[in-house]
């Protein structure tokens, strides 16, 4: 056998084996969804024995539906040993618990009554469901939800198929993200390594440029500065200084200078007798300092004579 014809048998033996699957597990969710829609009866009649009272059919019905429900399970329980050595769960045999099965009566009209409250049980949750799924079919009629209901499996696999392809979608898109991801942080790296470099190899060629092109900047900006300054002091100057004032200044300079004139003249003069006076050296201070003693001991008599005549008088 070739290899397309291996692949092909395995291929079907495949399919058969998922089809068993499929077929096992429809046949378990159904056995797994009557179970519980019996339990949910049995919960229910537990609660309404709490608020209200349940007829006499009511009770008898879920009565027999738990006492076969415990006897089964039980009887499942309950395995047949292939040993004498081993004895059987608490000593006991199917043919016990069969004694204590509902009279068979009773388990024909609890049986013919379950199909009923299971099916209007199913109904309810289908209907819940498909309320659920869509709010617009609540105010519908009983018929028309029964009618969607008949389709909503199909439509829920639909949905399920289209979320199931789009999460695909989405795995491929989140794979396609990460490779571009890594590819534009490598693009990103070898262009900051390439900045880098460039940054390197210019950033001392431009510095001296910018730093020349600064200094000139500042140098202009400063004598713009001084002009601006010079500018404003002449105009202070202008606005103090008019050219009645400006008159009047210049005759105050000429007067003073006038007069500055005439003191450096008398000093040069006074330098000039100061210097003749020098020239006769230490006489001339003996002199000086007997004439000065001389003025004052006449000072002191003139003074004298003058009290001595007001106490005359």
């Amino acid at each position: 056998m070739d290899e397309s014809g291996l692949s092909l048998t395995l291929s079907k033996e495949q399919d058969q084996a998922w089809q068993e699957v499929r077929l096992r597990k429809t046949t378990w969710l159904r056995s797994e969804i009557l179970q519980r829609v019996i339990q949910e009866l049995l919960v229910d009649h537990y609660v309404k024995t709490q608020d209200t009272h349940l007829t006499s059919e009511d009770k008898k019905f879920h009565e027999t539906l738990e006492q076969r429900l415990l006897v089964t399970e039980l009887t499942r329980l309950i395995v047949p040993s292939q040993t004498k050595e081993l004895s059987p769960l608490l000593r006991l045999e199917k043919v016990d618990l069969l004694e204590l099965m509902p009279p068979s009566e009773d388990f024909v009209w609890m049986k013919a009554r379950l199909q009923l409250e299971v099916e209007e049980q199913l109904k309810k949750k289908c209907f819940t469901l498909l309320c659920y799924h869509n709010p617009s079919a609540d105010s519908d009629s009983e018929s028309l939800k029964a009618a969607k209901v008949w389709k909503l499996a199909e439509v829920l696999m639909n949905e399920k198929q289209q979320c199931q392809h789009a999460k695909n979608q989405q795995k491929e898109r989140m794979v396609l993200l990460e490779k571009k991801s890594a590819t534009y942080s490598q693009v990103l790296l070898r262009c900051l390594a390439l900045l880098q470099r460039l940054l390197q190899e210019h950033r001392l060629k431009t510095q001296s440029e910018l730093d020349r092109i600064n200094a000139q900047y500042l140098e202009i900006k400063c004598s713009a500065m001084i002009l601006k300054l010079r500018m404003e002091e002449l105009k202070i100057l202008s606005d103090t200084y008019t050219a009645e004032k400006v008159e009047v200044h210049r005759l105050i300079r000429d007067r003073l200078e006038g007069a500055i004139r005439l003191q450096e003249e008398d000093m040069e003069k006074s330098r000039q007798v100061l210097s003749s006076y020098e020239v006769l050296g230490e006489e001339f201070d003996r002199l000086v300092k007997e004439y000065t003693q001389l003025k004052k001991t006449t000072d002191d008599k003139r003074w004298a004579l003058q009290e001595f005549s007001k106490d005359y008088h």
